[in-house]
């Protein structure tokens, strides 16, 4: 959907966009935060040919009832973090905020290379993992040409992509939700420049076998970049799946996304990186620096949280206790939920999406609400069990 649209045609398609209104933080997140949302008939965020998003306008942390306490589930974060070393590492490193941080930077490059068993020249780091996904997407479709995605899936990409001039080819998941592989490849044309899989995928929460995905990746990458996010790869406990890192081994042009956000408990410290080739890397660096934006503090606390593997292996561990808490729970009441390999879970609703966000928040619950394939779903981040027990307690209340 093209965001050129004059507000006649947008009339007459249905769609109209949001400006000035006060939105939650997490819904405008990105290079582009400033962007109109646009909103349908039923006035819900257009986020995708087969999704949309209820929302309520305001409702973030800070005006809640701080009085009682408050579950926030709606942004896919780690509850536990960030690590105690990594605390103590931004607390040694302040007295060093007032130099630029390129030694250390270098530094934890080497060591994030030596992890994934690449050469430093394959790493390029970013505050966040979307803030490089926005930036090859500025860079790539600055002249135009499309991304084949997904549909749903993580809009950060495909949003700065068409907003710089390129365009979308969505193609609908499967029927369980996984990535439709065959239909992306066909999707590819001689205007495709990138094609982009978030594995697993957000918002659905379901994995792409890992070896289907590698060897599709493997052979249409000879033909088009592909980029794979991998935000969330390393709380898929239990799925047949792999990194694509391997792929560049093999000097594939695949570009493979990691976070510290998610495993490691450093979403508001924002720090994350790609691997691709180094090819690939020097067409981003001839117009953006990567690594520029990280504080000096957040690169301390990133190599501290890499060596805190009991930290990891905890989060993985809690996070897979509170998701089968909450699918026992809501077994028991009936819901049907889409199998999770994230820190989150999607569950169809009978209410009003935007009626289910407020009662929600009323009893101090602040999840997300979409409509996907004619239902209105729930999606909740898992967060520590007694957050888990107060969405449950809240959820048993409206049934």
């Amino acid at each position: 959907m093209s965001q050129k649209l004059d507000r006649r045609n947008l009339l007459k398609s249905g769609l109209l966009t949001l400006g000035g209104m006060a939105v939650a933080p997490h819904l405008r997140a990105g290079a582009f935060a400033n962007a109109p949302l646009t909103l349908d008939r039923s006035n819900r965020i257009y986020r995708s040919p087969l999704l949309r998003e209820h929302f309520l306008p305001g409702q973030t942390l800070e005006n809640q009832d701080t009085s009682k306490m408050i579950a926030k589930l709606n942004a896919n974060e780690n509850p536990y973090g960030p690590p105690a070393p990594a605390m103590q590492a931004v607390k040694d490193s302040v007295n060093g905020g007032n130099r630029y941080a390129w030694k250390e930077l270098y530094d934890l490059i080497g060591k994030i290379a030596k992890k994934e068993g690449v050469t430093p020249d394959h790493i390029m780091m970013g505050p966040g993992s979307s803030d490089l996904l926005e930036k090859v997407a500025i860079v790539l479709f600055k002249d135009g040409g499309n991304v084949v995605s997904a549909d749903p899936s993580y809009m950060s990409l495909m949003n700065v992509a068409k907003s710089v001039g390129g365009t979308w080819k969505a193609v609908p998941c499967n029927d369980d939700w996984t990535h439709n592989l065959k239909a992306m490849e066909a999707a590819v044309d001689k205007d495709t420049k990138l094609v982009y899989i978030c594995n697993p995928n957000n918002p659905v929460a379901m994995i792409t076998p890992g070896k289907e995905l590698l060897d599709f990746c493997s052979r249409v990458s000879e033909k088009v970049p592909i980029f794979i996010d991998e935000a969330y790869i390393e709380l898929a406990v239990g799925a047949d799946t792999e990194s694509m890192i391997s792929l560049l081994q093999q000097k594939k042009n695949v570009i493979i996304a990691r976070t510290f956000s998610k495993i490691m408990g450093m979403a508001g410290l924002r720090i994350g990186y790609i691997a691709a080739l180094p090819t690939f890397l020097d067409q981003i660096q001839d117009i953006t620096r990567g690594g520029m934006g990280i504080a000096y503090t957040s690169i301390a606390a990133a190599s501290a949280a890499m060596d805190d593997k009991d930290f990891q292996d905890n989060t993985r561990k809690l996070n897979h206790e509170a998701k089968q808490y909450l699918y026992s729970s809501l077994d028991k009441m009936g819901y049907k939920y889409i199998p999770s390999y994230t820190n989150f879970v999607m569950f169809p609703i009978s209410m009003n999406g935007k009626e289910y966000l407020s009662k929600m928040g009323a009893k101090g619950v602040m999840v997300r609400s979409f409509d996907m394939r004619d239902k209105t779903w729930c999606r909740v981040s898992i967060g520590t069990m007694d957050e888990m027990k107060m969405f449950v307690s809240a959820l048993q209340d409206l049934t």
